[in-house]
């Protein structure tokens, strides 16, 4: 697994050099665009229409546009000669109690490992955040870009939470409208819950379709053709009560067959 990012924990006197690593892959199947009629795989090339040839990823370089096809060149050296010192660390602003940051600002997850002869300074901080339930809050340029993030401690290591900035959350799109829950349906509902409760284990679950879909390749590879699984829909809700019971009395039939 290649480093994501190189840096330091900064906190004031307090140095600790560490690794950010990816915290997940992708296991999708991947499709490649085709041609309809030759059926070969379409190609794209980056072309520049007044030298009239394919440009090379070597002969590329980054530009903005601050006019109408009018700009300005800036260099990989300009572009770190603008970057402070603290640019440079992941430097802490603050903690913050866990509960606080609402989900909707996570954005990207990474393993903080520290690096050879940092372990003890990384495992005081991780220790002390853990037991008193905080988070840090820090910043640090990642790329062209100044991230906002949290270290979040485990009970194994420390995750680092890149965050969104608050501009860049887009606010409800359609206010839900209040409505009157009865003493019986929130009861009913909470019996549902507690039927349906049991501990989290992240290796009970898989990308069901994902297997569906490979299965289908393999069955087009040797010439079969695709059966239609079961694609019913449900039907409309009518009976809230009605419903919450027949789902209730499924997982209870499902869990006496031991599916659930």
């Amino acid at each position: 697994m290649g480093v994501s990012h190189k840096g330091a924990i900064s906190l004031g006197l307090l140095y600790i050099p560490i690794s950010l690593y990816t915290t997940t892959r992708n296991n999708d199947v991947k499709f490649n665009q085709l041609c309809k009629d030759t059926k070969e795989r379409v190609r794209y090339k980056k072309y520049c229409p007044s030298c009239n040839k394919e440009v090379k990823s070597d002969d590329i370089i980054k530009g903005y546009e601050y006019d109408t096809d009018k700009y300005v060149v800036m260099t990989q050296d300009e572009l770190e000669k603008i970057k402070t010192k603290k640019d440079k660390t992941i430097h802490i602003i603050q903690f913050v109690n866990i509960p606080e940051i609402d989900q909707i600002y996570y954005e990207k997850n990474y393993y903080a490992i520290p690096d050879s002869g940092a372990e003890k300074a990384f495992e005081l901080l991780r220790t002390v955040m853990l037991t008193q339930g905080k988070v840090a809050l820090a910043k640090t340029v990642m790329g062209t870009k100044e991230n906002l993030l949290v270290l979040y401690p485990t009970k194994e290591g420390m995750i680092a939470k890149t965050l969104f900035y608050q501009d860049e959350i887009v606010a409800v799109p359609k206010q839900i409208p209040k409505v009157d829950l009865s003493d019986a349906e929130i009861a009913m509902a909470k019996t549902l819950l507690d039927s349906l409760t049991k501990p989290f284990d992240p290796s009970a679950y898989k990308d069901e379709y994902q297997e569906r879909l490979r299965d289908a390749i393999m069955q087009k590879i040797r010439g079969e053709d695709i059966v239609a699984v079961d694609s019913s829909e449900p039907s409309n809700v009518i009976d809230l009560m009605e419903a919450l019971q027949k789902t209730i009395e499924m997982s209870e039939n499902q869990k006496k067959a031991g599916t659930a």
